[in-house]
């Protein structure tokens, strides 16, 4: 059975879009507007970099009102570096880039519904992908009695509007300024911490991403033939500094993006598992956080208990994915959250590593809190080490196998 479509308004209700400025929230202001519908257009800075005028686009489109939400600071500091000291990677290697900034772009789209009177938000992801997933838990969790209006799972939109194609036609019968054109052959979502690209030809696993598609990041194979050095300073897992000077996290992640970007670091291609059942390939560029999250790493080695640190690790997969489906504010990251803060009580510190053609390496590293003791992990004669104790503790360790391997003999 057809869902429903959205209802017209019977009066100028408000609804609060989560505005990109693309074509799809082009032509979704104008839709809506249509239906009666008093549409203010939020566009959240999570570090995209665009230089677009942003508010004539939105006006132009049907819109009402115009809002500009900056979230950077929050988004680096509570949230990339936050993923750091939990060390998630989703699947392993995705460094959830696109997942972490969309909890902290609805709670400034649920901000602004309070401060118009409204519950009702409005945005433009499709019904195939995470976003929506990420976009609805996280706005019900804030806003309980929310009401979602997501264009591209309603049935009229989508007898309207099918696809790329009949959306910019649509705005060109209407005059909505858009850039778009159906030769773009990828889509690309940027923001502070990551470029993610995806569809149009990245569609074939099997094609190779083009070089010019690249934005933050030289290709290993053009990037200079020197290794770069570099230190970064750890207080609590959070990253504080850069090659000696202390940075807030906003202008560390730039400045790191830039260093690590220059030398091929950061590109990863891969096949992911979407929330909603179906395989997806995403093309990601996260230099400085590739960087951090191998630093960080490293750091922990030397300051981390060792059973702290496997049974963090064996909860790093529940923490990646509850961030990646859109469970930031569930109780259950939460709680991880809480042991994640204890786990880096004592990763402070500096790592010094060298960043060579899509490579990075760590190559020293120093701590107040360091459980590294030379005394006894040195090979020479001497040390505060016993070896004698190497003894019994190996025979009560293969006790088990000694009884088992005793009962075989017998057998």
């Amino acid at each position: 059975m057809a869902k429903k479509s959205v209802p017209s308004a019977p009066k100028k209700e408000k609804v609060i879009l989560l505005y990109s400025g693309g074509l799809d929230t082009s032509v979704i202001v104008h839709w809506l507007a249509q239906k009666n519908f008093d549409v203010i257009c939020v566009i959240i800075d999570c570090g995209q970099q665009e230089e677009v005028d942003f508010k004539k686009k939105a006006l132009a489109s049907g819109a009402s009102k115009f809002i500009i939400k900056d979230i950077k600071k929050e988004f680096a500091r509570d949230g990339v570096f936050q993923c750091i000291r939990a060390e998630a990677k989703y699947e392993g290697r995705y460094l959830l880039g696109t997942s972490i900034a969309r909890p902290f772009m609805i709670q400034a789209i649920i901000d602004v519904a309070k401060a118009e009177g409204t519950q009702i938000i409005a945005h433009g992801a499709t019904g195939k992908g995470n976003d929506q997933c990420r976009f609805e838990l996280a706005a019900y969790a804030l806003l309980p009695g929310a009401r979602i209006i997501a264009p591209w799972r309603d049935a009229e939109f989508r007898a309207l509007i099918p696809g790329r194609k009949e959306a910019i036609e649509y705005a060109a019968k209407y005059g909505i300024p858009v850039t778009a054109s159906l030769k773009k052959p990828w889509s690309t979502d940027p923001n502070l911490q990551h470029r993610s690209h995806e569809a149009g030809e990245l569609e074939d696993p099997w094609y190779k991403p083009r070089d010019e598609m690249y934005q933050l990041i030289t290709p290993p194979q053009q990037a200079p033939d020197k290794t770069e050095v570099i230190e970064v300073g750890f207080e609590k897992g959070y990253p504080v500094s850069l090659n000696g000077k202390k940075l807030d996290a906003v202008k560390l992640l730039e400045e790191l993006n830039i260093i690590a970007g220059r030398n091929g670091v950061g590109i990863c291609d891969m096949v992911e598992n979407r929330f909603v059942g179906m395989k997806s390939r995403g093309v990601y560029e996260a230099p400085a956080a590739t960087v951090l999250y191998e630093c960080h790493r490293d750091l922990e080695g030397l300051t981390m208990d060792r059973e702290v640190m496997h049974l963090r690790d064996s909860l790093i997969p529940k923490y990646a994915e509850l961030v990646y489906n859109g469970f930031w504010f569930h109780p259950a990251k939460y709680c991880l959250d809480a042991f994640i803060d204890e786990t880096q009580q004592n990763v402070t510190g500096t790592v010094r590593c060298e960043l060579y053609k899509g490579t990075v390496r760590p190559t020293g590293r120093k701590s107040p809190f360091s459980l590294y003791d030379e005394s006894i992990a040195t090979m020479e004669a001497g040390g505060s080490y016993n070896q004698d104790d190497a003894t019994g503790f190996l025979r009560i360790q293969g006790l088990p196998t000694r009884v088992m391997a005793n009962l075989k003999k017998k057998q």
